[in-house]
C-alpha cells in the first residue's frame, strides 16, 4: 500500500475505473428500486419516495459526463419521471428534496438541457420553501408529528433553494436558504466546530426547547455524518452567496472534522462517543467530507486550500485503499464499513449508497470534473 495521502494520477485513474466497474454491474441489473444499504453485498431497494433515491442516477450521471457513456444517461433518464410521478400522486415529498432532485432533475437539466428536469428541480425548490417556519427560520424535517424539528443534514438540501433563485430570478428562494443557514449557525453548529443533529422549536413561537441526538450518541454529542452535512452544506452556501460568514463556519467544521480523525482518516460514526476504538466507522461520513473538503479548497487561498485537499486526498486513499469491495465482485457497494443508525441498530458496518456517491463525486473532483451537483 503506499503511504497514506500519497494519490497520483496513476492511483486516481485506478480507483475510479474501480469505481466504475462496480457502477456498471449494477447498471446492469437495470434496479427499478433505489438501492441503499449492502450488508452481504447485494444492494437492498427502497421505493423512489426515499431520501436516497437520487443518489444511484447521480452516480450514472456523473460518469455520463465524465465519460460519455450512454448506457448511463439511458440508465438514468426517467428517474426523476418516476420520481415526480410516486411524489405528486402519492404527496410524499419531504424535507429532503434536494439530496432527490439536485443529482437527478436537475444535473439532467445542466448536462442535456432536458426542459422537464429544469420544471422538476423548481417544482421540488417550491415544495421545500414551502416548509419554512417563519417563526423559528427553519425548515421543519420530516413528516412526522414533528413541526418544531430542524436537523443538520438541511443545511445539503439548501443548494436547490439557492439553485432556483439563480435559476427563476426568485430572491425568496435565497431568502429561506440563508435564514434556515443562519438559524444552525445561531443554534446548531458550536463555536469548536461541532454540529447537534437535531434542534427543537416551538413552531408556534419559534423557541428553542431542546436537542435531540438523533443519529448521534447524545444531544450535546457530534454525530460525524452529521459534522460532514455541515462542513459540505456551508460551503455551498458561502459559494453560492459569497458570504463570508458561511465560508468560516465551514472551515471550523472542517477543522473539527479534521482534528477528530483517527489515524486512517476514517471517523467513527460519533466523534464523542466513549471508546472510539470499538465503536463502528462510517464511511459514508469520510466520503461526504472528502467531496466538501475539496469544495473548500476551491473556495479558499491556494495556501489555505491546500490543507483542506490534502485532507480529502488522505481521506480517499484510505477510503480506496483500506474500505473499499474492489476485488470482491460479488459485493454491489464501493465502501464498506459506513454506519446507518446506530442508536436504532439499523445498517451498522454495510455498504450505503450515498458514501458511494459520494466517494465517486470525490474522484470526479480530483479528476477536474467541473459541473457540481450540491
Amino acid at each position: 500500500m503506499n503511504k497514506l495521502g500519497s494519490v497520483n494520477d496513476k492511483h486516481l485513474e485506478t480507483w475510479w475505473r474501480q469505481a466504475q466497474q462496480k457502477v456498471e454491474r449494477l447498471m446492469q441489473k437495470e434496479p427499478l428500486l433505489a438501492p441503499h444499504a449492502a450488508k452481504s453485498g447485494e444492494y437492498d431497494g427502497l421505493t423512489l419516495d426515499n431520501w436516497i433515491s437520487g443518489f444511484w442516477p447521480g452516480m450514472l450521471w456523473i460518469y455520463y459526463d465524465m465519460t460519455g457513456d450512454q448506457r448511463c444517461l439511458d440508465a438514468a433518464w426517467d428517474w426523476d419521471i418516476r420520481m415526480e410521478r410516486l411524489t405528486l400522486e402519492e404527496n410524499r415529498f419531504h424535507h429532503d428534496v434536494g439530496f432527490q432532485y439536485l443529482p437527478t432533475s436537475i444535473l439532467k437539466y445542466k448536462l442535456t438541457g432536458d426542459a422537464d428536469g429544469r420544471r422538476r428541480g423548481l417544482a421540488a425548490a417550491n415544495f421545500l420553501a414551502g416548509r419554512f417556519n417563519l417563526a423559528g427560520q427553519y425548515l421543519r424535517a420530516w413528516n412526522r408529528d414533528l413541526p418544531g424539528w430542524a436537523i443538520i443534514d438541511c443545511l445539503m438540501n439548501l443548494s436547490i433553494l439557492l439553485w432556483a433563485a439563480d435559476e427563476s430570478g426568485d430572491p425568496r428562494f435565497s431568502h429561506i436558504a440563508k435564514a434556515h443557514a443562519d438559524m444552525a449557525l445561531r443554534y446548531m453548529v458550536r463555536p469548536d466546530g461541532s454540529t447537534c443533529h437535531v434542534a427543537v422549536f416551538d413552531p408556534a413561537n419559534g423557541e428553542l426547547l431542546e436537542y435531540k441526538g438523533g443519529q448521534g450518541y447524545a444531544p450535546d454529542s457530534c454525530w460525524s455524518r452529521g459534522n460532514a452535512w455541515a462542513l459540505y452544506g456551508m460551503a455551498n452556501l458561502y459559494r453560492y452567496t459569497r458570504e463570508h460568514e458561511y465560508l468560516q463556519a465551514s472551515q471550523r467544521v472542517a477543522h473539527h472534522f479534521i482534528a477528530s480523525l483517527p489515524e486512517d482518516m476514517v471517523p467513527p460514526w460519533d466523534f464523542r462517543v466513549p471508546n472510539q476504538e470499538t465503536e463502528p466507522r462510517d464511511t459514508s461520513a469520510a466520503a461526504i467530507a472528502a467531496s466538501g473538503l475539496l469544495e473548500l479548497a476551491e473556495l479558499t487561498s491556494p495556501e489555505v486550500g491546500a490543507v483542506y485537499h490534502h485532507a480529502a486526498t488522505r481521506i480517499i486513499a484510505s477510503l480506496s485503499e483500506r474500505y473499499s469491495t474492489f476485488g470482491d465482485d460479488e459485493h454491489e457497494g464501493i465502501l464498506h464499513s459506513a454506519t446507518g443508525h446506530k442508536p436504532e441498530g439499523v445498517n451498522v458496518n454495510v455498504s450505503l449508497i450515498y458514501g458511494d456517491y459520494y466517494y465517486v463525486e470525490a474522484l470526479a473532483k480530483l479528476r477536474g470534473w467541473s459541473h457540481r451537483v450540491f
